[in-house]
């Protein structure tokens, strides 16, 4: 934890960012019947009744000390999916990073062994080299700050019902657009002294010599 809280502290480098990654499911739903328009006093009304359009997954890719963001919509969720996101992150989002510094969680598929599953040995080296992995503890993953934009992006965006992939994906990047041109960060005040006043219990109790 106190990795983690560290590394947010830290001032921004920009040969070493620290980039906050995490997936998010999403059920496609369309409706069934012509919402009512929206009138005088009155919102747009729409029918319960609605159609499921099958699944689909959300990359978040996170530089919290930036105010950047950027949302990868995705058919599925595999490990050759994380696998094309770390080599996007490398090659295209921070291709003169020295070091880029991810913070991720525990899940299977988020391992750097992926990367020599779907690509040369030369190239997935090469990716390697240029990446730090900095994990939550476990069921702690409410460490990584990209869980909170992810919040940010339901509450604002994806809380509806959205019907195709297509929609869906031009959708998030309107709002990633926006985010984006704020510089919109998030308020993060939990730190490392904070976490050793406030979870004094799962600290071990120093032996005394």
């Amino acid at each position: 934890m106190e990795d983690i809280l560290d590394l947010y502290a830290e001032p921004l480098q920009a040969d070493f960012p620290v980039v906050c990654f995490d997936e998010i499911p999403y059920q496609l739903v369309s409706e069934t019947q012509r919402p009512l328009p929206l009138q005088p006093g009155k919102a747009i009304r729409y029918d319960y009744e609605y159609r499921r359009e099958g699944t689909c997954n959300m990359f978040m890719f996170l530089e919290p000390l930036t105010g950047w963001r950027h949302v990868k919509v995705t058919d599925r969720r595999t490990k050759q999916d994380f696998a094309q996101c770390i080599k996007d992150m490398v090659e295209t989002h921070w291709p003169n990073a020295k070091k880029i510094r991810v913070v991720l969680d525990n899940l299977n598929t988020h391992k750097l062994a992926v990367l020599y599953e779907r690509y040369p040995p030369e190239e997935a080296r090469a990716l390697v080299k240029k990446l730090e992995f900095h994990y939550t503890p476990k069921h702690s993953s409410w460490l990584n700050m990209a869980e909170v934009e992810i919040s940010v992006l339901d509450g604002q965006c994806i809380d509806r019902r959205i019907g195709s992939q297509e929609t869906l994906n031009s959708e998030v990047a309107a709002w990633e657009n926006e985010r984006n041109g704020r510089q919109a960060k998030i308020d993060w005040r939990f730190t490392t002294p904070s976490a050793r006043d406030r979870l004094k219990r799962l600290y071990p109790v120093p032996v005394a010599s």
